[in-house]
């Protein structure tokens, strides 16, 4: 019962590390997309573009003039003195909302750059935090190598006092210690560089700490290769970018239609008369004249411009069209490499967590024979440099898959 408490107790507590890991992992990205200084500019630039729009839906203002009659004309009631008129332009019917229709496209696309740097961001921050992980691991494995070395030293030292062994044994342990001591000093180094460049991502502290697991719990993709090919040609954040530049061209062939078509305009004319010197106009002495309506219409005579408009759309459409399956093509390279990758690194997994007991075995079996006869201590240290190797190797692969994962994701646009 004992022995079942203990076993219970040790998945347990596995669970909660990994669970509480990967809270943490979600904290930063949350973290992450809040302050990151990038992401903030291009939400800034997508609300810009919205302001496009009740820009380009709203009709022309509204032209006011004012005349001053210098030498008044006389007129029947009177002299005219001065004249105001206001005018409004109106555009063919639909162009307004052709012109909406453009803009929110735009804005559209500058969503898409938003959601596309925030997926780029996310993968940064899970693979620099997997990264960390794995330097971290390498730290910790090669102190407890260190401690190891320094018990075989001890041992190396008892048999070379007991005539079992000779000096040369000692001064191999202390070779392994002086290399193992400057890889350690690498690896904080390079644990140092990367926790800087994860609290930039994340734009907080330099001195932050990151959290770590004990144990990364690697992560799978859910969807068949087929079906995950598929979406990155439909869901991707930079062939949505495509897709809506496509859909804003369409809208400005509109544009360009209805451009060339009439334009009309409404206005209204008001004439200040003053008072004639006519005894005869009572009643109409000085009445101001109110003019209505005055309607006019803008004829589009050159129609080489508007052909021209309209050519432009139909071959930026086609270009951006070509630059799509271009960027189809590219997404599915890259996807196969983050594939390959991902394949890889479960292959390694498998593998390094086998050679990880047979090297454990064998060094057991190694440091039995040399305790009792002093033999084969080169092999005792050759056996341990591949438990290092293999235990840092199957670390390395968890974080690699993890990484993929997430790369595959960003294609994904998660």
């Amino acid at each position: 019962m004992r022995v079942i408490f203990k076993l219970l107790l040790a998945v347990l507590v596995t669970f909660t590390v990994t669970a509480q890991a990967q809270t943490e992992l979600q904290g930063y990205l949350k973290a992450a997309g809040e302050n990151n200084l990038g992401l903030k500019s291009l939400f800034s630039d997508y609300n810009a573009a919205l302001e496009r729009v009740p820009q380009v839906g709203a009709l022309p203002d509204p032209n006011l003039s004012f005349g001053y009659f210098i030498l008044p004309v006389e007129t029947r009631v009177g002299p005219q003195q001065a004249k105001f008129g206001i005018n409004q332009m109106f555009p063919w019917f639909g162009t307004l909302n052709a012109q909406k229709d453009v803009a929110i496209q735009l804005a559209k696309v500058k969503y898409e750059a938003f959601e596309e740097a925030k997926s780029k961001l996310f993968f940064e921050v899970k693979s620099t935090y997997f990264n960390i992980y794995f330097i971290q691991k390498g730290i910790s494995i090669t102190r407890e190598n260190l401690s190891i070395l320094k018990t075989f030293q001890q041992l190396a030292l008892i048999k070379i006092e007991t005539g079992k062994s000779s000096v040369v044994d000692e001064m191999r342990v202390e070779m392994e210690i002086n290399d193992l001591e400057n890889q350690l000093n690498y690896l904080i180094d390079s644990k140092w560089v990367l926790e800087v460049k994860f609290n930039k991502l994340l734009n907080t502290s330099t001195a932050n700490a990151v959290l770590i697991p004990d144990v990364l719990r690697t992560d799978s993709l859910l969807y068949p290769k087929d079906a995950l090919i598929d979406s990155i040609s439909r869901q991707n954040h930079l062939i949505k970018q495509l897709d809506f530049k496509i859909a804003s061209w369409e809208y400005q062939q509109k544009v360009a239609k209805k451009r060339g078509m009439p334009q009309f305009s409404i206005g209204v004319d008001y004439t200040v008369v003053g008072k004639s010197d006519n005894p005869n106009l009572e009643g109409e002495n000085g009445r101001d004249a109110l003019l209505l309506p005055e309607v006019g219409i803008t004829i589009p005579l050159y129609r080489k411009k508007y052909k021209a408009m309209i050519n432009e759309s139909m071959l930026k459409m086609e270009s951006v069209q070509f630059g799509r399956k271009e960027k189809q093509n590219q997404l599915t390279v890259l996807f196969e490499n983050g594939y390959k990758d991902y394949s890889d690194a479960g292959r390694r997994i498998s593998l390094y967590e086998k050679q990880t007991a047979l090297a454990d075995k064998s060094l057991g079996i190694l440091l039995t024979s040399y305790s009792g006869n002093g033999e084969n201590f080169e092999e005792v240290l050759r056996m341990e440099r591949k438990v290092l190797k293999y235990t840092l190797e199957l670390d390395r692969a968890r974080a690699d898959k993890n990484a993929s994962v997430a790369f595959i994701n960003y294609l994904l646009g998660k």
